[in-house]
């Protein structure tokens, strides 16, 4: 179609040609490997940031405009130094808060895009500069040169401030700070034209230039470090293929960061685990790195929609692990708890078969998970669906070798959670399997439908301990809520301290809990109406402020997804 953008690349593929292929791979090859120090702009989130500080810059223009020329004025006219009355001046002093009280308005009213509205601050850069000079020198240049030799004029202050305040492209900056360097002599000239009045001499006008050129040149000298700092900071929020935009969770063995790919600007859940939690000897942490990228890798397989579908991991240059997740909308069940407090049967029966759903797909493959529990188990909005349920996690999982007997974890440490552990993991016992998952989805239930987890020790060994000898209390003996003898016998059921008395599968309690409720109790319907009606107190990411990256340094990262399968005798 005429007048549409051709794409360099599709022509030559689409013309079957192999040295039009070679030429097309070639190009994204340039664009994968061109590097991001060539950008000549900050990156977007401190784009935005200094045009958010460059409101907050008006401001503060405007009221020391409002402190410096009238308060001063007020001081000289008491003192008999300044006759009193109306002064051209004052015109252009009112004009100057003004500006500054627009540019706050501006700021503020969010129409237009951070990057526009930097640039536009350059322009307040050059009319402040004016402005500051006008009402300073409109009556005339002070009659002796040392004058401007002995002082800091206030606009070589606002010349070096601004850049401090509102980063930009270097370039940028220096064009606008030479600008701004020309108002102080532009300001004598006019005020002379306009007064009638000759400057004594040409040099008197010149002189002014060498302090506000000074500035911007220092200007120029503060942009370049600001903009070599911006580069290593953007490098240092990228790991692999993604850049991390926002922290939005931290835990024991590390964070999660709200990530972006840098080619598909897909949004993205990226899990950093800290190189200190993988072993102290590098011996122990290769050790463990295999183990969790195996379990990685094991994880990526699982084809179950109600798991957490994984796109990359690897290990970065510090030596922590990653692993890149899918980016959800919704709360874990943990969430719901403390939002909203326990939740109706139905509902609860509704969600909990689904975590049967990918348990049961992860237990076939001998995968057990080893720390199911409230806050690893999300209910999300997933395209038009409502109420859907991912289980996350499976960093923590236990890979079972059927063929040689190897189990694969973390050695030298107990996986799991103490309110949700199942009693042969709390003893350490090497042949749990999936029915240890059944017990936590057993406590997990529970938890929904009572707002309260099954025990609840003085300290995580007092809880771990009361799972293998204490026998729990019915769900409905504890619940707001009409529990169904059936599903509080379900649920019973699963908590058995023997591992044999428990459903056999997922699929077999998912089955069970089907049987325990209406197949209408809980509908697609009602499931949309409570997602609309409480989507405005749901947590949303964005809402808390830019964290900081981890380290100052570039996370350079070798990511293993596509990697050859790893070396066997390293298991």
């Amino acid at each position: 179609m005429d007048g549409a953008p051709v794409d360099p690349i599709e022509p030559a593929i689409a013309r079957d040609d192999p040295r039009g292929n070679e030429a097309a791979v070639k190009r994204v090859c340039e664009l994968i490997d061109r590097p991001a120090s060539t950008s000549l702009t900050p990156p977007p989130e401190l784009v935005a940031e200094g045009a958010w500080r460059l409101g907050w810059l008006g401001l503060l223009y405007a009221g020391g405009v409002l402190c410096s020329y009238f308060a001063r004025r007020a001081l000289l006219t008491w003192n008999g130094t300044f006759e009193p009355g109306w002064h051209e001046s004052d015109v252009i002093a009112m004009l100057a808060i003004l500006m500054g009280l627009a540019v706050y308005c501006l700021s503020r009213w969010g129409g237009l895009p951070p990057a526009r509205m930097v640039d536009l601050g350059m322009v307040f850069q050059v009319a402040g500069a004016f402005g500051i000079a006008a009402g300073e020198y409109w009556g005339g240049a002070p009659p002796q040169l040392t004058t401007s030799l002995t002082m800091v004029p206030s606009e070589s202050v606002w010349i070096i401030v601004y850049p401090l305040a509102v980063p930009n492209a270097p370039m940028k900056i220096l064009v606008s700070s030479l600008l701004a360097a020309t108002m102080r002599p532009a300001a004598i000239v006019i005020s002379a034209a306009a007064a009638g009045s000759e400057i004594v001499t040409p040099v008197t006008v010149a002189s002014y230039l060498l302090s506000d050129y000074w500035s911007a040149l220092a200007a120029y000298a503060v942009a370049r470090v600001l903009h070599g700092f911006n580069v290593r900071l953007k490098h240092a929020r990228e790991i692999g293929s993604y850049e991390l935009i926002e922290r939005i969770g931290e835990g024991g063995m590390g964070e999660v960061w709200y990530a972006r790919h840098r080619l598909l600007a897909r949004p993205a859940a990226l899990k950093l685990i800290r190189k200190d939690v993988l072993g102290s000897s590098q011996r122990a942490r290769d050790a463990i790195t295999f183990r969790f990228e195996r379990e990685a890798r094991d994880t990526a397989r699982l084809g179950s929609t109600h798991t957490i579908d994984i796109y990359d991991f690897g290990v970065t240059e510090a030596g922590d692990f990653y692993y890149v997740m899918e980016l959800l909308d919704g709360i874990s069940f943990e969430r719901y708890v403390q939002l909203f407090g326990p939740m109706e049967p139905a509902r609860a029966v509704h969600l909990i078969s689904q975590v049967c759903h990918s348990l049961g797909e992860a237990h076939a493959l001998g995968l057990v998970h080893r720390d199911i529990k409230p806050g690893n188990i999300f209910m999300c909005r997933l395209g038009p669906d409502y109420d859907f349920v991912k289980v996350l996690d499976f960093g923590l999982v236990k890979h079972l070798d059927t063929r040689a007997g190897q189990m694969l974890t973390v050695e030298g440490t107990t996986a799991g959670t103490p309110a949700y552990m199942a009693p042969e993991v709390a003893l350490g016992r090497t042949d749990a399997d999936g029915r240890a998952d059944l017990y936590s989805l057993g406590c997990v239930a529970y938890f929904l439908l009572t707002g309260q987890p099954v025990f609840s020790g003085d300290s995580a060994v007092a809880t771990a301990l009361a799972h293998v000898n204490e026998q729990p209390v019915p769900p409905s003996a504890r619940s707001e809520f009409q529990i169904p003898l059936e599903l509080d016998a379900v649920i019973i059921e699963c908590l058995a301290k023997n591992p044999a008395a428990r459903p056999a599968s997922a699929a077999d309690l998912a089955c069970r809990l089907a049987a325990t409720v209406p197949p209408d109790a809980w509908t697609s319907d009602a499931a949309r109406a409570w997602w609309e009606l409480h989507k405005l107190s749901l947590p949303r990411i964005g809402d808390a402020p830019l964290a900081t990256a981890p380290s100052s340094a570039r996370h350079a990262c070798w990511p293993r997804l596509d990697q050859r399968p790893l070396p066997e005798q390293l298991a």
